[in-house]
């Protein structure tokens, strides 16, 4: 891991960038000389590690005393990508456009990307844990699909917060029922990409016997700012 840039926010928390590899990712971490808890923070579908919304929620979160990571997927953000990936883009486009069924096309485009971006996390996961200022435990927040599949797959997760928005392939969905760890999962109740019962289906087949249902009034980008620090209590309950 490398450190390509830094600086400290008004708030006293560190933003740093890094690479790893290939994989370029932002690290947050208190103010304070005590190692902090990890939480993995993940933009649906995998939009770029830059987005304000995710930013925003990450230097919060570390404010609550936690070192946060964000890194982006293949083919998002900082990474090139290839033609297949502007190809799936361009024909999920069109498909909205008219109206037509797009569950196929995110099948075909997101499951990949799943796959490829879950073994990313767990490298980037064992780099940060050797990292003198973090410890653990370590948490996970953001992109459903990903999160399922890095709960069910990798037994550092202690807890998950996962927004209910993003498209989640076939795989996950039945993969959910291997999910265990303390679960916060977030719905918007009118949000116009992801049907409602289709989300509501998958919280049902968590196997968690602690996960807890936030639902709230509004479309995809209208989460209230307020579930930030509820997240936060939440990972204090797990992760301290």
């Amino acid at each position: 891991m490398r450190f390509t840039s830094e600086q400290r926010l008004d708030d006293g928390v560190l933003e740093r960038e890094f690479t790893l590899g290939e994989i370029p990712g932002t690290l947050w971490t208190p103010p304070g000389s005590a190692p902090a808890p990890l939480i993995l923070m993940a933009h649906n579908n995998g939009l770029p590690k830059r987005e304000p919304r995710l930013v925003a929620r990450a230097r919060r979160t570390a404010a609550f005393g936690y070192a946060v990571a964000t890194i982006d997927a293949a083919g998002c953000g900082d990474r090139p990508r290839s033609a297949a990936d502007d190809q799936a883009r361009a024909d999920l486009r069109r498909a909205m456009r008219a109206g037509k069924p797009v569950d196929g096309i995110f099948e075909s485009f997101i499951g990949p990307l799943v796959e490829q971006a879950v073994p990313e996390w767990r490298t980037t996961l064992d780099a940060l844990l050797a990292l003198p200022e973090i410890g653990g435990p370590v948490g996970y927040s953001g992109w459903t699909a990903v999160g399922i599949h890095l709960a069910a797959t990798e037994p550092r997760i202690a807890a998950a917060g996962l927004f209910a928005g993003g498209y989640v392939p076939l795989a996950q969905r039945e993969e959910a029922r291997q999910v265990t760890v303390p679960l916060l999962f977030l719905l918007q109740w009118d949000d116009e990409g992801n049907p409602r019962q289709r989300a509501l289906d998958l919280f049902d087949a968590f196997g968690s016997k602690e996960k807890t249902l936030h639902a709230n009034l509004g479309g995809h980008t209208g989460t209230p700012w307020f579930e930030v620090d509820d997240g936060g209590r939440f990972y204090d309950r797990h992760l301290k």
